[in-house]
């Protein structure tokens, strides 16, 4: 399959051992009852296996519906999934999944989801700190409290939970290209990257006065407890957005995100980008 055969939202690509993984929000799926998840394989990120299945809701699981954003990491010797649920009676949350293998099977891990189980939260996705400390970053979303944020919370070293409340690192009204005669301000699909000179970046998504689009922020002290700095340049600007950043196995920066951002029409993109300045940008 090639990339534009794929119908998924919030695309995210693991490489590991060679060989290319993705993951996304099932586009099919991506809006009412969900069945699982699936994941992609290639070896040159250009031609992609069918889809297989790598998750599988267990009987009796809490949710059923928009089964969103699921992220892979490795992390020791294991690989997790941080995706996220809905059910009518529950809030939204992420939950993590673990697999001895990026193929799956994802099982359960957390019990329930890591975030608030009071807030409407989506988009977690894990970061290690210099120290080796863990944190899921997410989002504590805008249907509930208008002005999205972008928030941290310290994880267990076994990210079975959290063990400290979240920090609000940001909101999705301060950007300068934020418009300024709306109510609602989105927070979507955060992603953490460290540049070369050690800077930390996050790209995340929101809508500006045109559409969908991924901005850039980075924290004035190398740390996901700083000041988030907004720039004004944004990477994406487009209709497209929910991206994560992966090195390719010859070395090169890529940008993965799903465009346009309105189904049935959304599908994986790849971009080549660079770290300029202290920032990230399209080659």
């Amino acid at each position: 399959m090639k990339l534009e055969n794929i119908h998924i939202r919030d695309p995210f690509i693991l490489l590991h051992e060679d060989t290319y993984y993705l993951y996304g929000s099932r586009g099919a799926e991506a809006w009412g009852a969900c069945t699982g998840f699936d994941v992609y394989v290639s070896d040159d990120l250009i031609e992609w296996s069918n889809p297989i299945i790598c998750f599988n809701p267990p009987e009796h699981f809490w949710s059923h519906l928009q089964y969103w954003a699921p992220e892979v990491h490795q992390y020791h010797d294991k690989f997790y999934m941080f995706a996220s649920f809905k059910s009518p009676d529950r809030c939204r949350g992420t939950q993590i999944l673990v697999s001895d293998s990026p193929l799956g099977p994802f099982l359960l891990h957390s019990d329930g989801p890591v975030t608030p189980k009071e807030w409407e939260c989506l988009d977690g996705t894990l970061y290690i700190d210099r120290q080796g400390t863990p944190y899921i970053v997410f989002c504590h979303e805008w249907t509930q409290i208008k002005n999205g944020e972008l928030c941290a919370a310290r994880l267990s070293l076994n990210l079975k939970e959290t063990i400290e409340n979240p920090i609000v690192l940001f909101r999705a009204s301060e950007p300068d290209w934020a418009p300024k005669n709306k109510v609602d301000f989105v927070t979507d699909g955060p992603f953490l990257y460290r540049t070369a000179e050690n800077k930390l970046l996050m790209i995340w998504s929101s809508f500006d006065a045109f559409g969908y689009v991924e901005a850039i922020a980075s924290s004035d002290n190398g740390e996901i407890n700083g000041k988030w700095l907004h720039q004004k340049e944004l990477l994406f600007s487009n209709d497209g957005g929910h991206g994560m950043i992966f090195h390719t196995k010859t070395g090169e920066l890529m940008f993965v995100m799903h465009r346009p951002n309105h189904s049935p029409l959304e599908r994986p993109v790849l971009i080549e980008i660079g770290e300029t300045d202290g920032t990230l940008r399209a080659k």
